[in-house]
């Protein structure tokens, strides 16, 4: 992987969703610093610079991380628990974007101190403009901490 700057991290294991959730942030020219990851352990190993991301510069945090809660090897919940637990990664800000409607998985996650909870929309259109709008907010509009 080449050094570059990570705008946004999309961790999702489901391919089709993933190139629908680029095509339409890269359509709506917010970002070209998109990384997807499609399970929870390879995300972890990313943002804390471990496995295959040995050495790389955790200083260098993303603007916003997309996070699917329903992944192999280590669940979105696990995930964004460690992200919130963790003094590296605990201010970046969090978007669950999964298919999940259900209210303990909705209120674990609050809990925890996910930013934002989407549910996705099942038509195309829909769904380009959630993460349209989603991704305008988070990369352009949102000042993080420094």
């Amino acid at each position: 992987m080449k050094n570059s700057i990570v705008e946004i991290l999309l961790i999702e294991d489901n391919e089709h969703d993933a190139e629908m959730t680029i095509r339409a942030l890269k359509k709506n020219r917010i970002t070209n610093g998109v990384i997807h990851l499609k399970d929870g352990e390879q995300a972890l190993h990313f943002l804390f610079g471990t496995g295959e991301f040995d050495g790389r510069n955790t200083n260098e945090k993303p603007k916003v991380i997309l996070l699917d809660l329903k992944m192999p090897k280590v669940d979105g919940i696990e995930v964004l628990q460690q992200i919130k637990s963790n003094e590296l990664t605990k201010t970046i800000p969090v978007v669950v974007l999964t298919s999940s409607k259900e209210n303990p998985d909705i209120e674990k996650c609050y809990a925890l101190g996910v930013n934002s909870y989407i549910v996705k929309p099942v038509d195309f259109t829909g769904f380009m403009e959630a993460i349209t709008h989603s991704g305008m907010y988070w990369v352009m509009l949102n000042q993080p901490p420094q």
